[in-house]
């Protein structure tokens, strides 16, 4: 559900190197982290967060967290 709600031409990571100095300011990371679900419930997604202020927390994961909201009728 990712790219339903982001489109091709933005980039799109969950994760990133340590070893750059400025992991924003070079942006270059890898999409690992995922949310799988089949496409009828892909469907009813209305939102989707890649949260990528908590790599700047204090004591950061080099993976943010994924949050999509699901519409269950």
């Amino acid at each position: 559900p990712l790219r339903l709600h982001i489109p091709a031409t933005e980039k799109l990571y969950t994760w990133w190197s340590y070893r750059a100095q400025n992991w924003r300011l070079s942006n270059r990371g890898r999409r690992l982290d995922h949310i799988w679900m089949t496409a009828q419930l892909g469907r009813n997604v209305s939102k989707v967060v890649v949260a990528d202020v908590a790599r700047d927390w204090p004591r950061p994961s080099d993976h943010v967290p994924v949050i999509t909201d699901v519409t269950i009728t």
